[in-house]
C-alpha cells in the first residue's frame, strides 16, 4: 500500500508541474517567435513606414477600417520585412531608427532583413558613397571600419537575414571597393561576411544583384565567398519583361552556386495616374508588361504570377519594394512619393488586392 500512495503521489507531482509549465511558458505580452527561418519568403520593405507614421498617414486595410500597414500586412500574411540602414548617424535609416523598427517586427513575431547601405544614403547600381565617417580611411582601416561597424549592426539588431551592400552590381564603397578592383571588392565584402558569422552564425547572409541578365557573370568570381542567399532586383520596366527568362536565371544561379535565390525587391503599379505632384517612376503604358495592366487587378497578378514563376523555379521566395509609399504629404505635394502608383494602398489611402498574394500558394 505504501509503494501504491508513494508512486500515485508522485504521479500527482508529475501531473501539477506539466500543468503548471504548460501555463506559464507562454508570455501573452512576447508573442512567440518560430525559430526555423520560413521555407518560403513573403516579405516587404517597409523602411518608409516609420516616416510614414511620423507624418499621420491613415492607412485602412482591405474593408476599409484605420490600420497600421504592419499590421494589415503581417494579417495578410507577410513573413519577412526588410528594411534599409544607411551609416549617417540620423533619420528613419540610422542604426537607433532601424534597430527600434526592427524590434517591434520581432515582438510581432516576423522576421527581420537589413539591407546594410554602407553609404550615408542610397546605394545602388548607379551610386555607392562612402560614408563621411570612412572617407579619409586607408584601406586597412576602411576594412577595419567595415568589420566593426557590420557586428555592431548584427549585435544591435540581431537580423534574420542580412545583405552585405545593396545592389552592388559595381560594387561598394566607391572608388576602394569597385567592381574594377576586384581584389579590394572581394575583401570588403568578406570583412562584412566574417562579421556577420562571428557574431551570429545563424544569421543568413545575402549578397544582391539588381537585375538578372548578367548575374552570372557577376556571381562567379565571388562563389568562394561564405555568403547562403543570392538576392536579385526584379522590375519589369528597368530589368526586361519576360518573366521566363527569370525562372531560368533563379535556376541556373542555384545550381551553379547550390545557394538558395530570392528575389530581393520587385514592384508594378496599380495605375498610371498620380496623387501628388511628385514625378512617379513608372508613369507610361511602355513600361508595362502587356498581359498585366496598370490597375489593382493588373498588379495582383503580375504579383502572383511571379509568386508562381519563383516557386517553379525552387527559388527562396520575393520582397515587394515600397509598399508603403503612398502620397503621405498630401496630393498637393512636390516633395512626395515617386512609388505612390506602386504602394500596396491605393490613392484612398485603403488597401489594394494585391495585398491576397501573400497567402495565395
Amino acid at each position: 500500500m505504501k509503494a501504491w500512495h508513494l508512486s500515485t503521489n508522485l504521479l500527482w507531482v508529475f501531473l501539477a508541474a506539466t500543468i503548471w509549465t504548460g501555463c506559464t511558458k507562454k508570455d501573452p505580452l512576447k508573442p512567440e517567435v518560430d525559430e526555423s527561418f520560413p521555407a518560403y519568403i513573403r516579405g516587404c520593405d517597409l523602411s518608409a513606414l516609420p516616416a510614414m507614421r511620423a507624418l499621420k498617414v491613415k492607412y485602412e486595410n482591405a474593408n476599409g477600417a484605420k490600420e497600421d500597414p504592419l499590421t494589415t500586412l503581417q494579417n495578410a500574411g507577410m513573413n519577412v520585412v526588410r528594411l534599409k540602414l544607411w551609416t549617417s548617424p540620423s533619420g528613419y535609416s540610422s542604426l537607433d531608427s532601424v534597430a527600434q523598427f526592427a524590434d517591434e517586427i520581432h515582438r510581432k513575431g516576423m522576421r527581420v532583413w537589413i539591407s546594410v547601405h554602407y553609404s550615408d544614403t542610397w546605394a545602388d547600381p548607379g551610386a555607392q558613397a562612402l560614408p563621411a565617417a570612412w572617407a579619409n580611411l586607408s584601406f586597412d582601416r576602411l576594412k577595419d571600419s567595415l568589420h566593426n561597424y557590420t557586428a555592431q549592426v548584427v549585435e544591435r539588431i540581431k537580423p534574420d537575414y542580412i545583405q552585405i551592400g545593396n545592389e552592388i552590381n559595381q560594387g561598394l564603397l566607391w572608388p576602394v571597393g569597385h567592381f574594377n578592383h576586384p581584389v579590394q571588392m572581394r575583401a570588403l565584402l568578406s570583412e562584412g561576411i566574417r562579421a556577420t558569422r562571428d557574431v551570429s552564425p545563424e544569421t543568413k547572409i545575402m549578397l544582391h544583384y539588381a537585375g538578372f541578365q548578367d548575374a552570372a557573370a557577376f556571381f562567379e568570381p565571388l562563389k568562394n565567398l561564405d555568403f547562403d542567399i543570392i538576392g536579385l532586383s526584379y522590375y519589369p520596366f528597368w530589368h526586361g519583361k519576360n518573366i521566363a527568362q527569370l525562372s531560368a536565371k533563379i535556376i541556373e544561379l542555384a545550381d551553379t552556386h547550390k545557394k538558395q535565390v530570392v528575389i530581393a525587391e520587385t514592384s508594378y503599379p496599380f495605375s498610371l495616374l498620380w496623387a501628388d505632384w511628385t514625378n512617379n517612376i513608372v508613369g507610361d503604358t511602355s513600361q508595362l508588361i502587356p498581359e498585366y495592366p496598370a490597375s489593382p487587378e493588373g498588379q495582383h497578378a503580375f504579383v502572383t504570377a511571379l509568386d508562381q514563376i519563383i516557386q517553379q523555379a525552387n527559388g527562396l521566395g520575393w520582397c515587394y519594394w515600397g509598399a508603403d509609399m503612398v502620397a503621405g504629404s498630401g496630393a498637393q505635394s512636390t516633395d512626395g512619393s515617386v512609388w505612390e502608383n506602386q504602394s500596396f494602398w491605393d490613392f484612398n489611402l485603403k488597401a489594394l488586392p494585391v495585398i491576397e498574394a501573400f497567402s495565395e500558394k
